[in-house]
């Protein structure tokens, strides 16, 4: 995949929604879809649609839209989800314990292998039908396996500590749960995903919705 820009981001976020309501109207029948029907099901314009799509590398034909094999194969191929990936988690809480428990990530091509923890009353025992292994041992573990993905859910005191072994070990990619920005080599692929910014925007639209619901009601 060729390098993407930082202002592709959001693009890239709304690609999953794509695909899914593509997925949902292949079963439906029908060759085609176009792209003002996606934008439609998603509160999007039909324009936005098309650049986002654009980037996948897939062009749409006149007055018929796009083939939905052949979009749901490019967005697959473009998010690299056609192609299964290994992946480690490292902290067994309540955050973690749930996304070990996420069945999606083996629809997206994500497969977690192996969960680390310093707890020796989870150490040895298996989480969703996942490993729990000594934390000790994370840096053997993953040169052993080969694994490139690490999933991040430990208390934010531990995440640089968690991430140097972790890219000391190979990982070049790290989904960061953790409220901490991680220093890590130029070559490794950090997201961050902030739960606390996302719930902040859900409260800020919910009083802005009660603010115009109570101008005009």
């Amino acid at each position: 995949m060729a390098h993407i820009k930082i202002s592709a981001a959001p693009s890239i976020r709304r690609l999953p929604s794509y695909l899914h309501v593509v997925r949902q109207h292949r079963m439906m029948g029908g060759e085609f879809i176009s792209g003002t029907l996606i934008a439609r099901e998603l509160n999007l314009e039909p324009i936005q649609v098309r650049k986002d799509l654009a980037i996948t590398g897939i062009t749409g034909k006149p007055k018929k839209g796009y083939p939905k094999e052949a979009l749901i194969a490019a967005i697959e191929g473009f998010l690299g989800w056609n192609s299964p990936e290994d992946a480690v988690l490292v902290g067994v809480g309540n955050l973690g314990t749930a996304l070990m428990g996420y069945q999606a990530f083996r629809y997206h091509g994500l497969r977690i292998i192996a969960a680390f923890d310093k707890n020796p009353h989870k150490i040895g025992s298996t989480v969703h039908g996942i490993p729990v292994l000594d934390v000790l041992t994370m840096d053997t573990q993953i040169r052993r396996s080969g694994v490139k993905i690490a999933i991040l859910t430990v208390p934010s005191v531990s995440a640089q500590e968690a991430a140097n072994t972790l890219t000391a070990a190979g990982i070049e990619g790290i989904w960061n749960f953790t409220n901490v920005k991680l220093k890590v080599p130029d070559q490794v692929a950090v997201q961050k995903e902030d739960l606390s910014s996302g719930y902040a925007l859900l409260r800020v639209s919910m009083q802005t919705n009660r603010l115009i619901g109570e101008k005009w009601g």
